[in-house]
């Protein structure tokens, strides 16, 4: 098991802020943002609260096998985007992913979307941004809040959620 970055709810914060203004400072101006979920998801929502914008929400799932961390499987797409955004809002797309691992992710997203009806003729433009970037990978987002020195499993502040139990909540909440 390699090394792990474990992030606190205030550095995800911060982390997302971060990316937000250095899109800002960028100029680039997207129609839509884009999140790759799941990781993307909170994400996603913080930064649509910020610039108060439409979202689109795209399932991947690469991972695979309980408690397999640093392999990735095949890539699966959702059948269709999850917004109410109309065509128009497609036109320059900005592809939020939580992290780029090995950039596979990011590459297929992108082709996906570039070949899905109903906006792929809409589509002018489109940028990808994540809040970490690991050594390992090939693919170079357009904006990146941090770029890691290695490639450590990263550990974001929601994860925890994903080893509690419902009857361990209801006991936990019923004090």
């Amino acid at each position: 098991m390699s090394e792990k970055l474990i992030v606190s709810w205030e550095d995800y914060t911060k982390t997302v802020e971060k990316l937000a203004i250095q899109i800002d400072e960028s100029g680039y101006k997207p129609t839509i943002l884009i999140g790759i979920m799941r990781g993307a998801g909170l994400c996603i929502d913080l930064l649509s609260r910020i610039w108060k914008m439409k979202t689109g929400y795209l399932s991947v799932q690469s991972y695979s096998g309980k408690g397999v961390e640093n392999t990735q499987g095949s890539i699966m797409f959702s059948r269709q985007i999850s917004s109410i955004a109309e065509g128009n809002d497609f036109e320059k797309i900005l592809l939020i992913d939580d992290l780029s691992d090995t950039g596979l992710t990011l590459n297929k997203s992108i082709e996906w979307l570039k070949n899905h009806d109903p906006i792929k003729n809409y589509i002018k433009e489109i940028k990808t941004g994540c809040l970490w970037k690991k050594e390992k990978s090939t693919f170079t987002p357009d904006f990146c809040a941090v770029n890691l020195p290695n490639s450590p499993w990263i550990v974001q502040p929601f994860e925890a959620h994903e080893e509690i139990r419902i009857e361990d909540l209801k006991q936990k909440h019923n004090k």
